[in-house]
């Protein structure tokens, strides 16, 4: 008898939250669908999700694609946390993202788009490519760099972006950032007829992302970081820049309804802020191509702003906003429910 190893991974209780994973053995499917992979239990006492009298949590899988690493025929399959009685944990914010697009969200049809960036440190503790002692040459020639002398880890981030394709993820970019060991992906918009980029679908593309760079590093002894800011000093922190549009900033004289959009922005600052990330006043202090955590501005083509207008969506009229705020550990799903909440005036 043949059989499929399905990837179960979840979200945990932890500040910022971690992936957590582990592996069910099912028959093999010929042609699986979501509700071929049953619910399973586990310890949420161990993942800061329950007290060990009451540990019991449920996995119910929401979302499943190929497992590109172990190959055809396995798959990984994102799961959201339930308790006992059948209601989303605490902890569980899709299912809040969900509740939102319920509520009105899905009538303005939104897109989301995030570019991720991450650190990757080696085994001794310092970013990969990183003197074990000191610093390397100040920031400047590392963004989208090649050479061995600049660019650090293109061999994990290859695969990486193998992996997504293979896997249906809809990754659509890869570069070298400005930290030397510091890359980004990007999860959005292809261009490509009849594919889902509603924010349900590419958040839960970012949290498998996250998973499989994880676990490609895990196999070169390499650790990945989401950190905002992950080496203090003049070094620039790591985010997950957002570009959000609803069906009225993509018609004609949508700019219109952008800069109504950042008004509310703007009203609603503190309470992006409070979702957008672990450590963000890190990050976020007026310089490195930051706005002040305690400021708002928005501009075109301006990358010190909170929101910055694309130059080509002005020269159009019409298209999406870039929320430069987000932390790179933020989790995409508060980050869109709360664009949504916003921008729809939900």
């Amino acid at each position: 008898m043949k059989f499929t190893k399905s990837e179960y991974i979840w979200l945990d209780g932890a500040t910022p939250a971690a992936l957590r994973c582990k592996t069910r053995i099912l028959p093999y499917m010929e042609e699986a669908k979501l509700d071929s992979f049953p619910e399973w239990g586990y310890d949420g006492s161990s993942t800061y999700q329950a007290q060990g009298h009451a540990s019991d949590l449920v996995l119910k899988p929401v979302h499943f694609i190929n497992d590109p690493l172990r190959g055809q025929g396995h798959y990984l399959v994102l799961c959201e946390v339930f308790d006992e009685q059948g209601n989303p944990h605490e902890s569980n914010t899709r299912a809040k993202l969900r509740k939102v697009l319920d509520a009105g969200g899905q009538n303005h049809e939104p897109w989301v788009g995030f570019e991720q960036e991450y650190t990757f440190f080696s085994g001794h503790g310092t970013p990969l490519g990183w003197p074990q002692k000191g610093y390397p040459k100040p920031q400047g020639p590392f963004y989208c760099s090649v050479g061995s002398e600049t660019a650090f880890g293109r061999k994990i981030v290859e695969r990486h972006a193998d992996a997504c394709i293979a896997a249906g993820i809809c990754i659509y970019g890869i570069n070298a950032e400005v930290m030397p060991g510091q890359w980004e992906f990007q999860i959005g918009y292809r261009g490509i007829e009849g594919e889902s980029v509603d924010p349900l679908t590419i958040s839960d593309h970012v949290w498998l992302a996250r998973w499989l760079i994880h676990r490609i590093a895990e196999d070169e002894n390499v650790s990945v970081s989401f950190d905002a800011k992950p080496v203090k000093g003049d070094w620039n922190g790591a985010g997950m820049h957002t570009n959000f549009s609803v069906k009225e900033t993509r018609e004609q004289g949508g700019l219109e309804f952008i800069h109504q959009a950042i008004k509310s922005l703007e009203e609603k600052h503190m309470e992006h802020i409070e979702v957008y990330g672990y450590g963000l006043e890190e990050r976020l202090t007026g310089l490195h191509e930051t706005c002040h955590i305690t400021e708002f501005k928005s501009g075109v083509s301006d990358r010190g702003a909170s929101i910055r207008i694309p130059l080509h969506v002005k020269a159009k009229g019409h298209g999406y906003f870039e929320d430069r705020r987000p932390s790179a550990n933020a989790d995409p799903y508060q980050v869109s429910q709360r664009l949504v909440q916003t921008v729809c005036n939900l």
